[in-house]
This record gives C-alpha cells, structure tokens and sequence, in this order.
C-alpha cells in the first residue's frame, strides 16, 4: 500500500487562490518599500552555522534547523561524543537554515563593503525557519519582509519606518497599533532596580508579559535571578500610564540617574516629536513591557498589532548599532523593521480584507464549442491578454456545462462564448458570472467591453 504523502508540520502548500492573495500582498509591501529607495537584495537560504550561532539569544540558538554536512557525515565523530548533543552537532553540521533576514543581511554588507554606497538600504523578501512549536499564526517556515538601512545613525531612519508602517498597512486595509521602547531605556532600568549585568534577563522575561501575565514575569525574573527588592521596584515602571511624552517624563524620575537610560529617553523624545511634526496619522504607543527578545537590538524597538484581529505581532524590528562588528566591520549602525506576511495573510482572510482582483487569477473565460470555434476565441483572447486582461480559452471541445462549472469552480468572472451563430454574426456573447447576466457584442467590441468591465473589477 503506497504511504499517504504529507508535508513536515508547521509548513505549509499554498493554492493557486493563495499565492495570488499572498501576491497581492508581496507586490503591497515592495511597492511602499520602493518608493521610499530601498533596492532588493537576496541571500541564501542556508548560512554557516557560525554565522548564525550567539546572534538570537540562548533561546533563538535552540530554534535553529541545523544541516547534516554531505557524504559521510558522521566519519569523524568520536565515540564519547555521541552522547553530547552539543559535541555531535558540531561535528556533523556546518551549515543551518537562516532564522531570520536581518544577520544575513549583516554578514552581506561585511562581505560587500567595498561595493556598497551608505548608507544602504535594502528590502528582502525571502522565507526562515524556526525550530518552533506550531500554533496559529506561528510556523516553522515563514516569509519575512524586511527592509533596512545600514551606515546612518540618524533618528531620521526609525521615524521613515514608522511612515513605512503606516503607508503598507493604510494599502491593506489593516489598522494596527505600533508598539515602540528602546533598549537603552531598558538598560537603564535594569541599572536602576541594581541589575545592570542581569539585563538580557530582565528583558527576556518582561518581553512575555502580554502573552503570560504579570505574575508569571515576575516569578520569572524570580528564577532568573532577580532579587524580590528589584523586582518590586520594576512594577511602576512596568504600570505606567498617559500619553508618551507624560510616560517618558514619569520614566525620566525613576531611571534618571543613568545616563544609558536618559539618552534612550531623548531618542525617544525626539521620535515621537518627528512623529507629530510629520503628521504621522499611525498609533504609537510608548510600551515599556515591549523588549524584543533579540540581543542584537541596541535602540529603538518596535512591534506591530492589528487591531481588529486577535494575533501575535505582525510587523517588528529596532536599532542595532553594532551588528556587524561580529563579523569585523564596527561601527556600522543600522535600523530595520520585518513585516510578517503570513500573519499579515490570516489577519486579511480572517478580516475578508482583500480586494476582487486579489482573489482571481483570471478575469475572462472563453469557452470551446468547436475548432473553428475555438481558433476565434483563441485570436479574441490574445488581444484581451494584450490589454493585460487575465484571459484563459478552455482547452478541450466539450459541452458547456463543463466549461461553465469549471468557471464557476475557478471564481472566473466573465465567460465569453463565441459559438456557431456568434461566429456567423462576427459577434460574441459575454455573460456576467455573478448577476447571470449576458450580452451580446461585435467581435471588435469584445476588448474595450471586457476591459470596461475588467477596469470596474479591478478598482
């Protein structure tokens, strides 16, 4: 008995009906990204291990999918360290799937630099990988859309993304909420409750606060090392509430007295000024739980929700000043922010957000009634395809019926039927799916006719 096929869980197959609602959502997303000059760049799926190794945090290096070397790749292990999981992975794998865009995208610009203009800015539309556990809306193969620019320390750049933001989520239809706190504020917290060197700690905890309640975090820090004192000093911090500048002023009592902290605040400050100044019509929240669990942010962070839909974040990133200096160009500060597109995808079909024309993949259908039949809607479908009108012609000669259902099964809107009497005529008949509805045009009519009505669809 052949095996039932299946694919590896938390991966997925897309339709044709989902590719050209994800389509839909890609060309969005690169259309923002272009007009604001950022160029695309591509980068391989797999990466060494080395590279990707101590740039997530402990508990990113557990959800990296590592790759068996080729050939034989266990000739070199030794018997003791079959029994070290550590020891054998190094041994017999070199190379893992990339976890996310953003440290191939660093360890590009360290191979690159000669060749590249700063600063430089980049969008990347690829799929990663996580070793995670599959849930809605988590999976272990996802597309991120990231964009950045490397080589500019200027708050200019976090307040582009901000606009960035607004305008790709304003073209989908999405409202969302766009969380925003610094990792200097952060530190500066951690310097003031006296656990400076206890920050990653402090910000992996606090960073699940949305998703396991307050207490839970606080047990955690608890665990983490963080003495009780401490973390009964960090709860006002965590509570505070107003607007973003009354919030930044509140904040500036109580960690003050650190100068990492202070100038986190006056980045801060000086965004949500740029914001205003801007007109910037985005929600943006001063969110002091937000921590983003990756050690490589050194400055502003940022999480994106939707608002009308209950999900995880759908967009996230943040300032790092020094993530090349890993591969040996410091100095290189960049800012970047990834959009999620498959959460972005189950937030619009849960939300029935996408428009006709991103759920069709053609527009107009001409049936086949019989060879010299079939020749003329082969000559009139050209010339619609030329106009850049979705146009199929049934391929087999069969009964209508057929050739009706099999429209119907497709979402195609219109069907076009040049028959016996249409063909004497010079004319074709053109039937409206949706209302049921037909008419009857001259042959040389059939273009601005369907692209009238393609024109209605698309709009």
């Amino acid at each position: 008995m052949a095996q039932k096929p299946s694919i590896p869980k938390g991966t997925r197959d897309f339709s044709p009906a989902e590719m050209t609602r994800r389509t839909y959502i890609f060309d969005t997303i690169k259309d923002v990204f272009s007009t604001f000059g950022y160029a695309p760049l591509e980068t391989p799926a797999m990466e060494n291990l080395s590279t990707l190794l101590g740039k997530y945090g402990e508990e990113g290096d557990k959800l990296l999918f590592k790759v068996l070397n080729s050939g034989d790749f266990a000739a070199k292990v030794q018997a003791d360290e079959l029994s070290n999981s550590n020891a054998l992975a190094a041994k017999i794998c070199e190379k893992g799937l990339r976890y996310d865009l953003t440290v191939p995208f660093a360890r590009y610009v360290v191979q690159h630099q000669n060749e590249i203009s700063f600063p430089f800015k980049r969008y990347q539309i690829q799929p990663v990988w996580r070793a995670d556990r599959p849930q809605k809306g988590r999976y272990r193969e996802f597309y991120q859309c990231d964009v950045d620019v490397i080589g500019s320390r200027s708050l200019m750049n976090e307040v582009e993304l901000i606009s960035i933001v607004e305008r790709v989520f304003s073209k989908l239809n999405i409202r969302v909420i766009l969380k925003m706190n610094n990792r200097k504020i952060l530190y500066g917290i951690a310097e003031t409750i006296g656990h400076a060197d206890k920050m990653i700690d402090i910000t992996v905890a606090i960073d699940k606060l949305e998703k396991i309640g307050l207490d839970a975090v606080n047990a955690e820090l608890i665990e983490r090392g963080i003495d009780a004192e401490a973390v009964a000093r960090l709860q006002p911090i965590l509570e505070l509430t107003g607007d973003n500048m009354s919030k930044l002023d509140k904040l500036e009592e109580v960690i003050g007295e650190s100068e990492t902290g202070r100038k986190g605040i006056e980045e801060m400050r000086t965004i949500f000024r740029l914001i205003k100044d801007l007109d910037i019509y985005l929600d943006v929240e001063l969110d002091l739980s937000l921590a983003r669990g990756l050690n490589y942010y050194t400055g502003a962070i940022f999480e994106v929700k939707a608002v009308d839909y209950a999900i995880g974040s759908i967009c996230g990133g943040g300032r790092y000043d020094d993530l090349t200096g890993i591969f040996g160009l410091s100095g290189m500060s960049g800012v970047g922010i990834s959009f999620g597109a498959d959460r972005i995808y189950d937030v619009m079909c849960g939300l029935d957000l996408f428009p006709l024309h991103a759920t069709i993949s053609t527009s107009a259908l001409f049936v086949s009634l019989g060879e010299q039949e079939q020749l003329a809607a082969m000559r009139a479908a050209d010339m619609l395809r030329k106009e850049g009108v979705q146009t199929e012609v049934y391929p087999d000669i069969c009964k209508m019926k057929k050739q009706m259902e099999y429209a119907n099964r497709r979402g195609i809107p219109y069907v076009i039927i040049i028959g016996s009497d249409e063909l004497a005529e010079n004319k074709a008949t053109i039937k409206d799916m949706e209302s049921g509805k037909q008419y009857k045009v001259a042959t040389e009519e059939i273009v601005a006719y369907v692209k009238y009505a393609y024109g209605v669809l698309m709009d």
